[in-house]
């Protein structure tokens, strides 16, 4: 299976799953409407698990830019390949998303909380202050790429059997450092879904909130760069 294929996969389950399960909570008539943010970490996690368990033979299941970044940075995959792993993730994510659109599209119809729907698609701040908002994306991130260049040392790329201490980081992220921004730490998990938002019909719906989106792209990405500069100093 070729890089963009594996990523292609691997994010869209990412996505049909993570998003799947806000849904599942913040959409009204499903049957875990209001169940929490527990539901939400837990089903984040898992869905991170899977992504990277069914593709981590194939492409090292990187399913996020900032990954990439970070391990572009330090020399691991080949400066050839980050086209094909960028393309895979971007395009997993928006069939992903069209995905969770498909299986909740009658319940879409039937909420009224237009914040709620979009929430559905990408992430957003609790407390609107952007440069606060891209400082919690930058300090999650890190946080997320330096546990994982830790967990795949020193075989350069994720094995299958690292997705659990994978997911297991992700639902530590969520539910410690995710209350401010919904904790993307993902570029393509936030700009493609956003994207799907505004083209897909999902009844009455709010704005796509573009003068966000460049908060949970960018400071990913920084997060990610800084990992990369910490864990090449530490060893």
């Amino acid at each position: 299976m070729s890089i963009f294929t594996s990523e292609l996969i691997g994010t869209f389950f990412l996505i049909v799953l993570g998003n799947g399960v806000v849904a599942n909570v913040v959409l009204t008539k499903t049957k875990g409407n209001n169940s929490g943010w527990i539901v939400i970490t837990f089903g984040w996690a898992m869905a991170v698990f899977v992504g990277v368990f069914v593709s981590a033979k194939y492409s090292g299941a990187h399913l996020n830019p900032a990954v990439t970044a970070a391990l572009a940075y330090l020399g691991k995959i080949d400066a050839n390949t980050i086209p094909s792993y960028l393309g895979g993730q971007f395009l997993g994510a928006m069939l992903g998303q069209l995905g969770v659109w498909a299986v909740y599209r009658q319940h879409y119809l039937t909420t009224d909380d237009l914040a709620g729907k979009l929430a559905t698609f990408s992430s957003g701040p609790a407390i609107r202050t952007l440069r606060q908002n891209f400082t919690t994306e930058a300090v999650a991130t890190f946080v997320f790429i330096l546990s994982i260049l830790f967990i795949i040392a020193p075989s350069n790329s994720l094995g299958a059997l690292d997705a659990l201490p994978v997911a297991f980081v992700v639902l530590a992220i969520g539910l410690s450092l995710g209350g401010p921004t919904g904790y993307a730490i993902n570029p393509v998990r936030d700009f493609a879904p956003r994207i799907m938002h505004a083209i897909l019909p999902i009844g009455k719906k709010g704005p796509s909130d573009w003068a966000y989106s460049w908060v949970p792209v960018l400071g990913p990405i920084v997060g990610a760069l800084l990992a990369a500069v910490v864990f090449q100093l530490l060893n």
